[in-house]
């Protein structure tokens, strides 16, 4: 009984931190809010801040305005609303950071930088500006284009050899989700780029002669 008593009084413990925490972020927030400015963006200034720019290498964040009010689309939300400072910095409570449009003195590209806590004056380049249609390697193999995720995904790898698409297992699993759902062509692309990422891994042969078997292809399934 007491060990019961004790468990649910570290409960109740742990639950009002959770609501010290909320209510804290709640608060602040509101404040922040308030200190929200409004302002009238240029058309250049629109032109030339609006688009994708690339948070890391699987994701974008995508900036857009509608009746002269900043918002962002990132992480599957899809009009996150900053709080404005001035024309060029704003506050995303989504990401608890501080953001400033800026321009590479030399390069002439832009980037989104992140505000340090410890000197604001301290201008960092961090999310390039990159063209409107850009995807990541994720966003086609989420789009189920696997030879365009793939293309991607090797061009990357040149840049940064400890970049990782997604884990054999984890694309493996997939493959056969497709395959138990009669999806057999989906399956085999799956398959085929898990045999492209990882070649030396004899799995993902078994998992393809497995689709290739399902799609009726007895010679490919055999190869």
């Amino acid at each position: 009984m007491r060990l019961f008593l004790f468990i649910i009084k570290l409960t109740n413990r742990s639950n009002q931190k959770m609501i010290n925490k909320f209510l804290f972020s709640f608060f602040l927030l509101i404040f922040i809010s308030s200190c929200s400015k409004t302002v009238n963006y240029s058309e250049e200034h629109i032109k030339n801040t609006s688009g994708r720019y690339l948070y890391n290498q699987d994701e974008v964040i995508d900036v857009y305005y509608e009746d002269n009010q900043l918002f962002l689309k990132w992480k599957g939300a899809e009009k996150i609303m900053p709080v404005v400072m001035d024309e060029n910095v704003f506050f995303v409570a989504d990401m608890y950071t501080k953001l400033h449009f800026v321009q590479h003195p030399k390069t002439k590209e832009r980037y989104l930088s992140r505000i340090s806590k410890e000197d604001e004056s301290l201008i960092t380049y961090d999310y390039l500006k990159v063209s409107d249609s850009f995807k990541t390697p994720r966003m086609y193999f989420d789009e189920k284009d696997y030879d365009k995720a793939l293309a991607t995904y090797l061009d990357l790898k040149k840049r940064d050899s400890s970049y990782v698409l997604i884990e054999e297992r984890e694309l493996n699993r997939i493959g056969y989700t497709f395959l138990g759902n009669d999806e057999t062509k989906n399956a085999i692309d799956a398959f085929e780029l898990n045999v492209a990422l990882y070649p030396e891994s004899s799995n993902v042969y078994d998992s393809l002669g497995d689709a290739y078997l399902k799609n009726g292809d007895s010679l490919q399934a055999f190869l």
